[in-house]
């Protein structure tokens, strides 16, 4: 597997990828070396990539700088997960900008609510953050929920305000409600 490191606005995010398409994304939050460090682990760096990551690298430069993209088009290689970990991640690519929904809500699309606690662990070990938008699934209520990736949660709302999504919680802080 090669990987390759993109200085942006946010900071140091990282792209793995098979042939296949992109198989790891790590948000930013820690300093190059310790990106590069966590990558080499699953291969190589390379400043030569296929024309997928090329547009990956785009399209990521773009969103940092909180410009409208669609992740749409780039491919995937999740052969390495679980068939319900696919099947969550297909229903939060169906999600547009902005736009958010609750772990409780994706569980009832696929079949028993009961999923709620299996859709959260799914979202948790998300490889492909960003692209697959985790950062969109809220708990129930509205609340943040978590986030695995660095900042936590306070990531997690950085990333939905740049998509133009108000947190109504924050709104209600701040009024004192």
């Amino acid at each position: 597997m090669q990987y390759c490191l993109i200085e942006t606005d946010l900071g140091w995010f990282g792209l793995a990828w098979s042939p296949q398409g992109i198989t790891r994304a790590y948000l930013p939050g820690d300093s190059v070396h310790s990106v590069r460090e966590r990558f080499d682990k699953l291969g190589s760096e390379t400043a030569h990539w296929p024309a997928f990551i090329d547009e990956a690298r785009q399209l990521i430069l773009a969103y940092a700088r909180g410009e409208a993209v669609s992740f749409d088009d780039l491919p995937l290689d999740l052969s390495a997960v679980s068939d319900f970990h696919r099947r969550v991640y297909g229903d939060i690519l169906r999600l547009g900008r902005g736009e958010t929904t609750t772990y409780g809500e994706i569980a009832r699309r696929l079949g028993d609510v009961g999923l709620s606690r299996a859709v959260g662990q799914a979202m948790g070990s998300n490889p492909i953050p960003l692209i697959i938008p985790c950062h969109r699934v809220l708990a129930s209520g509205g609340k943040t929920g978590g986030f695995s990736a660095p900042g936590g949660s306070t990531s997690k709302m950085r990333m939905l305000a740049l998509e133009g999504f108000e947190d109504p919680q924050a709104a209600q802080t701040a009024f004192d409600f």
